[in-house]
């Protein structure tokens, strides 16, 4: 079968590996039907090292079950799933408080043995992870219910980490398809003000039909300057951080009023970052945040989807083939594609 890998930094090629196998009674093979490029994805693009054996590449899909293990028992073959980026029991103590990308038998796809930009993938713990589409759910609800396997996901987990609700101000720092999906999960959560910090207009635009009331295209201390100034110099109750930068950590704790929240969702790029007296303690500050725990939400966002509640999925802006993902991933580093939905 085809499947994306990655040699090194801006070297992304698809070639022929193995079929993959049921290792454990409790896997699944799917046929991927949709899958796509995440910003995250960028990361390893701009600074992978030489890695001869190859990174598979991949973490969000939509397929058709095609094989079952013996312990299966919630899935059949035929059955459209959608598959988080982290396969999860459902059934271990994290798992039961919520916390599913830390489950004891739990693992992420993406540069293993399975990822999702290929033609098929191997989903351990099948029952906990994939979840079922509704039979017969019309095609033009494909994209929108691909964002619940990461990217809406991680934007409302952002936005619920940071306890979004009526009467806050909410500041977006990103304008990327997570920072967009935070701004579309906080006018659901009933956010009354909402910055988005981009200086992408075609992004900023979606971000207003989102729900943003503001965009605010400077930077640093310039952006952290303009958000003060909307905010009557108190500040944003939430920052959603969707960049995982430090320039962005840094505006974040500018921007953010005594006693508010940050919520990270944007993978961190470092380790060391302020939380002394100038950035977090002297103004009470929460940092919160980590990897989605999309498999918590799963269930209660398709029925959003296919009732017209919420329209993720417009953060494709383009699709393409999947022996063209060496391009895709082109265009959304160069800034030409918000996000790209492939096509395996």
């Amino acid at each position: 079968m085809r499947a994306t890998l990655m040699y090194k930094s801006g070297d992304v090629r698809v070639v022929e590996v193995p079929e993959p196998e049921l290792r454990e009674a409790t896997d699944a093979i799917i046929r991927v039907t949709h899958a796509c490029v995440c910003g995250s994805d960028l990361h390893p693009y701009h600074d992978l090292g030489d890695t001869p054996e190859g990174r598979r590449m991949g973490h969000e899909a939509i397929g058709v079950i095609e094989q079952i293990g013996t312990d299966v028992s919630t899935l059949a073959i035929g059955d459209t799933v959608i598959v988080p980026f982290a396969w999860s029991d459902g059934t271990c103590a994290f798992c039961q408080d919520g916390v599913t990308t830390s489950c004891v038998h739990g693992g992420f796809f993406d540069g293993a043995s399975s990822a999702t930009q290929a033609e098929k993938l191997l989903v351990p713990q099948a029952d906990g992870t994939a979840v079922k589409i509704p039979a017969g759910t019309d095609e033009s609800f494909m994209p929108s219910l691909l964002t619940l396997s990461d990217v809406y996901l991680t934007g409302y987990h952002a936005a619920i980490r940071g306890e979004v609700g009526p009467g806050k101000t909410v500041t977006v720092v990103g304008d990327g398809a997570v920072g967009l999906s935070a701004v579309l999960a906080s006018k659901q959560l009933g956010a009354e003000t909402i910055i988005l910090m981009g200086r992408h207009t075609a992004r900023t635009d979606l971000g207003r039909e989102f729900g943003a009331t503001h965009v605010v295209a400077e930077r640093g201390e310039e952006g952290v300057a303009k958000v003060r100034e909307i905010t009557g110099g108190e500040g944003s109750h939430v920052v959603l951080e969707a960049v995982g930068h430090m320039p962005a950590y840094e505006q974040a704790y500018g921007i953010i009023r005594p006693g508010g929240t940050i919520s990270r969702v944007g993978v961190p790029q470092y380790e060391d970052a302020p939380v002394g007296f100038g950035s977090l303690f002297g103004k009470n500050v929460t940092l919160t945040g980590g990897p989605a725990t999309v498999r918590a939400y799963l269930e209660a966002a398709i029925p959003q989807v296919l009732d017209g509640t919420i329209d993720p999925g417009r953060v494709f802006d383009r699709e393409l083939p999947l022996d063209d993902i060496a391009e895709a991933y082109r265009l959304m580093d160069d800034r030409e594609a918000l996000k790209v939905l492939i096509r395996p």
